[in-house]
């Protein structure tokens, strides 16, 4: 369903996402859209618009990660048109988080948005959390 030029900036996406569990956020900023509606939106916090806040976003995110390395992305669902295209996949991550000394696994469902901009693809939205299984109703109130 995705053309050959998408699939190969999606590839592209997943080894930025490799440099960025190891604290290194500069590829995958490079992959993203500079306009004014771009959008992170990732588990550190609330959703960043605009590239001047997704860059920002990106960065202190990424100080969140060491030693990391991507171990498996499972595309759920892919779509593109010509100009336009999105996939969702599960990411399979190992990295040490936060200060912890241990390398332990983690897991994103991630929607990501690309559009066509200038000729080339660029990420106009990701949007990352750590929803990937069944949660009780009582999971969404925060008390």
């Amino acid at each position: 369903m995705l053309g050959s030029d998408l699939e190969k900036f999606i590839e592209q996406d997943h080894l930025a996402l490799d440099a960025f569990v190891k604290g290194d956020p500069k590829p995958l900023k490079d992959l993203y859209s500079q306009r004014d509606d771009v959008i992170i939106a990732n588990p550190f916090g609330p959703p960043a618009k605009g590239w001047e806040e997704a860059a920002a976003t990106m960065e202190r995110a990424a100080t969140n990660f060491r030693d990391g390395e991507a171990t498996g992305f499972e595309r759920i669902s892919e779509y593109a048109t010509a100009d336009l295209g999105y996939i969702i996949e599960v990411e399979q991550f190992r990295s040490r988080v936060g200060g912890g000394d241990k390398l332990v696994p983690f897991a994103l469902r991630v929607t990501t948005i690309f559009r066509r901009e200038e000729g080339a693809w660029r990420v106009v939205l990701r949007h990352a959390d750590p929803i990937t299984s069944a949660r009780p109703p009582a999971s969404i109130v925060s008390e």
